[in-house]
């Protein structure tokens, strides 16, 4: 899953509204923020192998470390302890607690069976949503809809970068899930890493900066 997981943090806003997007956004990404780093360290492992579901050419055989049901635990508790430590700030600590942790839940609806229990199991469980195609793309489309939703009836643009670089964002996000899909398989593992390192070193200050030029909307910001 992709643009699930950005769902899921865009939805939170509306639940924990003085949190920054960029924290939001981050703790529903985080295992795939782990995820290629681990890779380029050879802790876990990829391969390409086109076939293994209609929607990815990727058989994800070997990443417990960032992948596994109790290290999204592991993952999820370490970040929020950071997070509360910094913010004292219930709501959003437990936003992102849940945030890291559907991570592991988004996948194992569209992963076939390669999802982790723990490091070193033998059970691996998944859905197989991403044996459809249509059912993939109208699920995480459908899912990205609503988050943007629940944002966007939280919060309210101050000013062009507020309205314009958050519009963008979308279009952005919307135009490499639709061409990822429609693409080639991609040349290498390393490849991959790389990319997937360069898109979060993007993606993460793109959202706090229109996050930075929006401002919440009275109900909330009375609630906040």
């Amino acid at each position: 899953m992709f643009i699930g997981h950005f769902a899921v943090g865009f939805a939170a806003k509306k639940f924990a509204p003085r949190t920054s997007m960029a924290a939001l956004l981050s703790a529903p990404l985080f295992l795939d923020l782990l995820w290629p780093v681990f890779l380029l360290l050879g802790w876990e492992h990829v391969r390409l192998d086109p076939g293994n579901t209609r929607y990815t050419p990727l058989d994800f055989y070997d990443y417990p470390w960032s992948h596994s049901v109790l290290m999204s635990i592991v993952w999820a508790t370490a970040f929020t302890l950071i997070y509360h430590f910094m913010a004292h700030y219930w709501p959003g600590t437990i936003a992102i607690w849940i945030g890291v942790v559907s991570h592991w839940f988004l996948d194992w609806i569209s992963h076939r069976p390669d999802m982790p229990l723990y490091p070193g199991g033998d059970t691996r469980l998944g859905l197989g949503l991403w044996n459809s195609i249509v059912g993939t793309m109208v699920v995480e489309i459908v899912m990205l809809v609503i988050g943007v939703w629940l944002y966007v009836h939280s919060t309210s643009a101050r000013d062009r970068i507020g309205r314009y670089a958050f519009a963008a964002y979308i279009a952005f996000l919307l135009v490499v899930y639709i061409g990822d899909r429609f693409s080639g398989p991609p040349p290498s593992v390393e490849a991959i890493a790389w990319t997937s390192v360069a898109g979060s070193l993007i993606m993460i200050p793109w959202v706090w900066w229109f996050d930075h030029h929006r401002t919440l909307r009275s109900e909330y910001a009375e609630r906040a």
